[in-house]
């Protein structure tokens, strides 16, 4: 006959082995509020807590589709910004070529656009330190 191997189940956890218990008490207000942070999450309320808890205070957890559909409103609206610029560049070469284009309104256009190129750094700054938090 052959021999049946025993099974034994998960192997035992040598080190960082969690062995202790804290018992903690809430309102009925924190309640829901760690309840509703674990579903926007998607995390279990122990991971929420020991997160919230021992996690480096850099951190900020985020809930990561909420994030994303921010993200995209910002590149939609970048993108119409971009379109009507085009559309304002066009419009002024045509006035150029006519000889009725304004200086004034050439003037304006280059303040707006420079004001635009500076937010449009500030928030490739913004995204580059999303993106690094979200690395960690």
């Amino acid at each position: 006959m052959v021999e049946l191997k025993k099974l034994m189940g998960r192997p035992t956890v040598k080190e960082g082995k969690r062995t202790k218990f804290i018992n903690v008490r809430f309102t009925e207000d924190e309640f829901k509020e760690i309840v509703e942070l674990e579903q926007q999450l998607g995390l279990s309320r122990t991971e929420l807590i020991r997160m919230r808890v021992l996690a480096d205070t850099q951190k900020i957890v985020v809930n990561s589709r909420v994030l994303i559909k921010y993200l995209d409103d910002v590149g939609a609206e970048m993108g119409r910004i971009g379109n009507n610029i085009n559309q304002l560049a066009k419009h002024a070469n045509v006035l150029n070529l006519k000889g009725q284009l304004d200086p004034l309104i050439v003037d304006r256009f280059n303040y707006l656009f420079n004001d635009y190129i500076k937010v449009q750094q500030v928030l490739e700054a913004t995204f580059r330190k999303i993106i690094r938090a979200m690395g960690r």
